[in-house]
């Protein structure tokens, strides 16, 4: 068992989950403006499926999608952290910067914060050659942060195949940023 590598900005901590993460995470991911670019919204039972996997996972291996909570009130408001994705996709192997914040906290500048530490994490600690992330051509907001984090478009898009067929959102599109382009000041 490893522990769990907690991160720091100036406004916010990225760290373990706990308990008292599971309503407001519930919650968020219930929030179908929260989850407008995924196939539905989630229940709490799915919301604490994804939990127990990332803190099994920042146990055992130190890094995942960590909670992030304001540095000044200790607010729950998401979370960000990387992963490897579950699914086989056309870009495998990988390891994905992920991010998902309540509606309160859009606009805030939060998730380039948070994903800024991240990269650097990933880089500096980890030593990855290579951060990705993705999401549905449609998501706009999501792409504009991965574009704030230093990432470029690598046009390599593809059907995610846990969207189903038919669906507006199953067209993804594929951000790529290496170590090489970070440390020269990509983000």
């Amino acid at each position: 068992m490893t522990r769990a590598a907690r991160l720091h900005t100036a406004r916010l901590r990225l760290r373990q989950w706990e308990d008292a993460d599971r309503l407001p995470f519930a919650q968020m991911n219930a929030d179908p403006e929260v989850m407008r670019f995924f196939p539905g919204t989630q229940t709490q039972e799915q919301s604490d499926r994804s939990i127990a996997a990332w803190s099994a996972e920042l146990d055992e291996r130190g890094w995942s999608n960590w909670a992030v909570e304001q540095v000044g009130d200790g607010a729950f408001i998401g979370f960000v952290g990387l992963s490897v994705p579950k699914r086989q996709l056309p870009f495998m192997p990988c390891v994905e910067i992920g991010y998902r914040l309540a509606r309160p906290y859009w606009g805030k500048g939060y998730a380039t914060e948070a994903g800024r530490e991240v990269l650097r994490f990933g880089f500096q600690q980890l030593e990855l050659a290579e951060i990705v992330s993705f999401t549905a051509r449609l998501n706009l907001p999501s792409q504009a942060v991965m574009q704030r984090l230093g990432m470029r478009d690598a046009h390599e898009d593809f059907e995610h195949p846990a969207v189903p067929e038919g669906s507006p959102l199953r067209p993804h599109c594929l951000y790529r940023l290496s170590r090489q382009d970070w440390a020269a000041g990509g983000a």
